[in-house]
């Protein structure tokens, strides 16, 4: 834990291991998570649409789900800590409307299975 999803629409030119590694190391800078537990991944979006106008717009949505029993004033930093990573690090186009958005979700930990395999 925690799983880290970055879904950004293919007009951004998101250099995306870049960006998950600086993100990785902005969260185990709160030590709240153990280095190897962080998995991210980011996805390219090719077939999107924003609102109904035909303007230039993006998007990219980050999500971080995470075990379920940190207060909300924890969850409230995480999502403060990888929005300010995002906005810090990227070159956004001009002319571009560019909406950013953090959400983070909890999993049920009574439900929640993991093995860790190494060799």
């Amino acid at each position: 834990m925690p799983h880290f999803t970055l879904e950004y629409s293919d007009n951004l030119p998101i250099k995306s291991q870049d960006l998950l590694l600086k993100i990785n190391r902005a969260l185990v800078d709160t030590h709240h998570f153990e280095e190897i537990d962080i998995k991210s991944r980011a996805i390219r979006l090719d077939d999107v649409l924003i609102g109904t106008q035909s303007a230039d717009r993006a998007f990219l949505h980050a999500k971080l789900a995470i075990l379920k029993g940190r207060s909300p004033e924890v969850r409230r930093e995480l999502s403060e800590r990888v929005l300010a990573v995002i906005q810090a690090t990227q070159t956004w186009p001009a002319g571009l409307d560019v909406q950013l958005c953090v959400e983070v979700l909890e999993i049920d930990k009574e439900t929640y299975a993991k093995a860790h395999l190494s060799n």
